[in-house]
């Protein structure tokens, strides 16, 4: 059996493999095999009757804890099994802490580390109290706001009658009176002031990172940004497509807005607060936002997919914003930025987690080069697909001379992208016939 979560092989023993030992007691708990290569192949050890000794007594004076230490044997050779159960409490080596994720081993600093110990404490982030807030930190104007938005979903709690530090007892937002970090990420007035990288970075690039076009800056609460990144984008970031029908003057969206809506809120919501500011790059031909915070424990890339379970990394700011009615259900938002893709016959987006982050990216149409590469088009392909952009179409004898080539190659290769759905082909033939995007 190959490494994995919770299975790790060595051909000897070092003390530095304690490191490993207090990875897995923080995570899921693992078993340490002393004495087998990388394959799980049984190599063996000559001085297992001393590391039987050495072992558990190194990891209980280093770590405080006791494991299971096994001796086994196999064609004659000498294996140790150690076997590590998960702790409820954070387990430091020499007062650092490490983790067991995947098949790697991490050691937990910074934020990572403050959220590890929160969770281990029974915490969130958002559900800690913030001593410095009070209610004067509060902007009740985006508050009404949000009730007033919320009336017709019918899941926030009854209110009338109630004073503003009743109801935010009811949202579990404050805690014997205090308010908590929630409450101020939601609907502070400047939560910027306490949780410095809380703002959200746009940015209008060319073809890569390293042109930049220009560039906003937006802070506030929850509720502000939302409306105000939207805006931003809307009406100075995004090219608004205009079709007539009729007499009357129709605009249309590059991207679907429910899409990129629920992709905003995803990375409000579920962002680590403690990390950098979300960041939304706007190119020619796609858009993406990026937040800190990979993926829960045990929620895969895959599984974003279809419907699944909802581990909410802020779970007091997620419920708030389900009883607002601003995201319909756990475990759906990236559904619905898929499925309002495919009705508007976009490519399917693409979820990635990138630099300790979530990147979610939607394309502008199949004809961008990433796109088109997907597809298994070469390099003649991809060059004639450009010279259709822009001469609005291509005949034969046009390819053969682009790509110094003959008919018959030609032929084959223009059916192909016809077949692949990039071009479609006149209903004129013969020597009128000619090829132009789909």
């Amino acid at each position: 059996m190959p490494e994995q979560q919770n299975i790790e092989y060595k051909s000897n023993w070092h003390d530095d493999y304690l490191k490993w030992v207090c990875g897995f007691v923080n995570a899921q708990g693992g078993v340490i095999f002393i004495g087998k290569d990388d394959n799980g192949n049984v190599s063996g050890i000559d001085d297992y009757k001393k590391l039987m000794d050495d072992i558990p007594n190194k990891i209980r004076n280093a770590m405080g804890i006791t494991v299971e230490v096994n001796l086994h044997e196999e064609t004659g050779k000498h294996f140790i099994e150690i076997v590590t159960l998960p702790y409820s409490v954070p387990i430091s080596l020499r007062g650092k802490y490490y983790y067991r994720s995947g098949s790697t081993k991490q050691e937990l600093t910074g934020a990572s580390l403050n959220e590890f110990l929160l969770k281990k404490s029974g915490k969130t982030w958002d559900d800690v109290i913030e001593p410095r807030a009070t209610f004067d930190d509060i902007d009740e104007k985006a508050f009404s706001s949000f009730l007033k938005t919320s009336e017709n979903k019918g899941r926030l709690p009854e209110t009338d009658g109630l004073a503003l530090p009743e109801i935010f007892e009811k949202l579990r937002l404050t805690e014997n009176g205090q308010l908590k970090r929630a409450a101020i990420i939601l609907f502070g007035k400047d939560p910027g002031k306490l949780y410095p990288n809380t703002f959200v970075k746009i940015g209008r690039f060319e073809k890569d990172d390293t042109d930049l076009r220009f560039q906003e800056v937006e802070e506030g609460n929850l509720i502000e940004l939302l409306r105000a990144v939207l805006h931003q984008l809307n009406h100075k970031f995004l090219i608004r497509q205009i079709e007539f029908e009729g007499m009357y003057r129709i605009e249309k969206g590059e991207y679907p807005v429910p899409a990129i809506r629920e992709m905003l809120l995803n990375a409000l919501v579920h962002r680590n607060y403690m990390g950098a500011p979300i960041q939304i790059r706007v190119y020619d031909d796609k858009i993406n936002i990026w937040n800190e915070g990979i993926l829960p424990e045990g929620l895969s890339l895959e599984a974003l997919k279809r419907p699944h379970s909802s581990k909410p990394r802020n779970p007091i700011i997620a419920d708030v914003c389900f009883k607002g009615g601003l995201i319909d259900a756990w475990g759906r938002g990236t559904i619905k930025i898929i499925d309002t893709c495919k009705q508007a016959e976009l490519p399917e987006p693409e979820l990635t987690e990138r630099d300790g982050g979530f990147l979610v990216t939607l394309f502008k149409n199949n004809l961008t080069e990433e796109q088109l590469t997907k597809l298994g088009l070469n390099e003649r392909q991809l060059k004639a697909v450009d010279f259709v952009k822009g001469k609005g179409r291509i005949t034969n004898k046009e390819y053969q001379s682009l790509n110094s080539i003959s008919e018959r190659t030609a032929s084959r290769e223009l059916s192909e992208l016809v077949e692949k759905q990039v071009l479609k082909s006149s209903e004129t033939k013969g020597a009128g016939s000619f090829f132009y995007l789909t």
